[in-house]
């Protein structure tokens, strides 16, 4: 179905409010019938000029459902993309509070910054390998609005794909000065447990090619990704709940440590 302009703007708002309040909601297709994704996108769209109308700088962009189990899962065959806002980034050190958040887990993330813009349609790895400057170890930490962290394609996508906060490691690294970038090795540990290992190559194979895919999906937003932004390419590892007094690393091979605490 295509959404009236005015449901849209209702959605929006109802998505807002749940992400401000850490209010938990049905999912939108339960009020609202079939949503299609592109309906999801147009509530998504709405929900970003929202932030940035509120103040909030458009930091970058993210890369939602890129493990391939989470799309057959899904019934997808490529990832979703959530903008992320500068208002979202947690610095080193600063502590996050649960109770801001409605189911807040944590995944290990590679991510990308640019020193180019990436073409809008038709990107590829290689356009995506040429623009970075530099990446860096991030920990996302995703939270779904929805009631019981049950929810649909449309749903979710309407949810910013599940984007709330995300922490960015201090060592930039080029491209060309790692080994492989397909089969760096990370561990996500919490309060010194390791409760999951992984390799980059969990994403897409390569998440450069995340990227290049997120380009793409954000052009046919009417969007760009712009030099100095930053593309969270997905999660390495299955996400883990949190709570207060938790403290939580992603220990990546060559590009180091990046850690969060919970409050």
């Amino acid at each position: 179905m295509s959404l009236p302009s005015a449901t849209v703007r209702e959605l929006a708002d109802h998505v807002l409010r749940a992400q401000l309040d850490a209010a938990p909601i049905p999912m939108l297709t339960n009020s609202h019938g079939a949503l299609s994704v592109d309906d999801g996108y147009a509530v998504q769209n709405a929900l970003r000029q929202r932030y940035l109308d509120a103040g909030h700088r458009l930091f970058g962009w993210k890369a939602g459902l890129t493990s391939r189990a989470k799309m057959r899962q899904m019934g997808v065959d490529q990832p979703s993309v959530g903008f992320i806002t500068d208002r979202m980034s947690v610095p080193q050190g600063t502590a996050v509070r649960v109770a801001d958040h409605v189911h807040p887990r944590v995944e290990c993330e590679i991510a990308f910054v640019l020193a180019r813009d990436l073409p809008t349609d038709g990107c590829t790895t290689d356009d995506v390998l040429s623009a970075t400057a530099f990446v860096v170890p991030a920990i996302e930490i995703i939270d779904s609005r929805f009631e019981n962290f049950r929810f649909d394609l449309p749903s979710v996508i309407a949810d910013n794909s599940s984007s709330a906060r995300f922490v960015l490691g201090g060592n930039g690294r080029r491209l060309d000065s790692i080994s492989s970038r397909t089969t760096l090795g990370v561990a996500l540990v919490k309060n010194g447990e390791v409760m999951a290992t992984g390799a980059s190559a969990a994403v897409l194979g390569d998440p450069a090619a995340s990227v290049a895919l997120v380009a793409n999906l954000v052009g046919a937003l009417g969007c760009r990704i712009e030099a100095g932004m930053t593309v969270l390419s997905g999660g390495i590892t299955a996400a883990f709940a949190v709570q207060p007094g938790d403290v939580v690393s992603a220990r990546f091979q060559e590009l180091g440590v990046v850690d969060v605490r919970f409050t």
